[in-house]
């Protein structure tokens, strides 16, 4: 059967499922029973129409329509495969997915705009979120954890358009990183020991760099008896820790009233006796309390911001600050900065879509007026391999950081060959 007639033969299919089920009973009936009776439903209608299908081809619209039912359609096998860490939905016949850091277009599409919107509503009523006219725009959470943003008309042009951020199982583990070599051991080493002798670290980078995937690594060096409170616009941070609160933004109503913002919920966490403060991403006027707080006996927390390098991470902070109106000195905001943060770590997403930790740079104070930093760590491309992959070397600077001593009364003693050793990539 042509692939048109057979989308045709489905949606026939569809419409006579729906028309039959009774979708109340369905739903108080456990899943696994659920799907066996809309799967005996289905073979009845496609038996009924006596059109002659493959066994290949009934399998297909059976899948498919159990996917209409009870999941999200023709997302539903790309959310299977755990490959795919980005699916992105520009309309309803174009759809992208990306696997290994490589954007490619899926084999996907929706009936039409009404499809894919029903998809769309299906996502967001699940955490108690709703999209339409009135609210066009919309951030939500599959059970998954993945991050979903969708915007319809009239706000997107060529009709509603949907974004997943898919996020692993499972934390990665700090030797993943290292064998993926995204980061060197002695990188690794350094910020791990960080962590534990509660340096304040800021981990900068742009979108799809592997910031929160650093942080959630970063944050397994947190000593178990420690209390964690994350804070998170939407909820991506997997800490393994059992001594942890997990706190999230809510948007507005439908009156628009009763949004909780970023700074909210940092003003009321340090009422909550945290020892360590992590904010998905700082980007607003929370950045102010955040570093009233690892000013304040919350040393060692840690947040992720974007830019593009490490200067611009510290004059992001800044124009963050100048947020809050409080019309501070210049000079005072900065002194604030360079006493808060310890170490701003620079992700970066490289041509053949692999993620690395480019640079790590300690902040060591103020000269005059001006943030001093150096630089202990960087990664040095040094062009591009038969295979598109990114060749290059992790590279010590030479230089040893001031907060070794720091790491030394924590009871911390790194090797001085930890700043002498090359790493290759190729």
């Amino acid at each position: 059967m042509e692939h048109l007639n057979l989308e045709n033969f489905k949606s026939e299919v569809h419409r006579t499922l729906i028309s039959k089920l009774d979708l109340e009973k369905l739903s108080r009936v456990n899943s696994n029973q659920a799907r066996q009776a809309v799967s005996s439903i289905i073979s009845e209608i496609i038996s009924d129409r006596r059109v002659p299908l493959s066994f290949d081809e009934q399998e297909k619209i059976q899948t498919d329509l159990l996917d209409e039912v009870f999941g999200l359609g023709p997302l539903e096998p790309l959310l299977k495969d755990q490959k795919i860490s980005d699916i992105l939905v520009n309309d309803k016949d174009h759809v992208f997915i990306e696997r290994g850091g490589i954007l490619t277009r899926a084999d996907a599409s929706f009936r039409d705009d009404r499809h894919l919107l029903q998809i769309i509503d299906r996502i967001v009523s699940r955490v108690g979120r709703r999209v339409d006219e009135s609210s066009p725009m919309v951030d939500a959470r599959l059970p998954d954890g993945s991050r979903v943003n969708a915007i319809i008309p009239p706000l997107a042009l060529d009709g509603p358009s949907l974004s997943i951020r898919r996020f692993g199982t499972g934390p990665l583990a700090a030797n993943q990183l290292v064998q993926l070599k995204s980061i060197s051991a002695e990188m690794m080493e350094l910020l791990s020991s960080a962590v534990r002798a509660r340096l304040s670290i800021l981990i900068s980078g742009g979108t799809g760099a592997g910031k929160t995937t650093f942080l959630n690594i970063l944050s397994q060096y947190i000593p178990q008896n420690e209390r964690i409170i994350t804070i998170e616009d939407a909820a991506e941070l997997q800490l393994a820790q059992e001594n942890i609160v997990r706190l999230e933004t809510r948007p507005p109503n439908v009156e628009g009233q009763g949004a909780i913002r970023q700074r909210q919920l940092l003003i009321n966490c340090l009422r909550m006796r945290p020892d360590r403060i992590v904010i998905g991403e700082c980007r607003g006027e929370e950045a102010f309390d955040m570093l009233q707080a690892m000013n304040t006996g919350h040393e060692g927390s840690m947040t992720t911001i974007h830019a593009n390098t490490a200067r611009d991470a510290l004059s992001r902070l800044e124009s963050m600050v100048a947020m809050t109106n409080l019309n501070l000195p210049e000079k005072t905001v900065r002194q604030q900065i360079s006493s808060a943060i310890t170490i701003v770590v620079q992700c970066t997403r490289l041509s053949d879509g692999s993620r690395k930790c480019v640079s790590i740079h300690e902040v060591t104070g103020m000269e005059e007026n001006v943030i001093s930093m150096q630089e202990i760590f960087s990664f040095q491309k040094k062009g591009i391999g038969p295979n598109g992959k990114v060749l290059g070397v992790f590279k010590p600077s030479g230089i040893r950081p001031r907060f070794l001593e720091q790491l030394r009364t924590a009871g911390i003693f790194l090797p001085p060959s930890l700043f002498e050793r090359v790493t290759e990539v190729n």
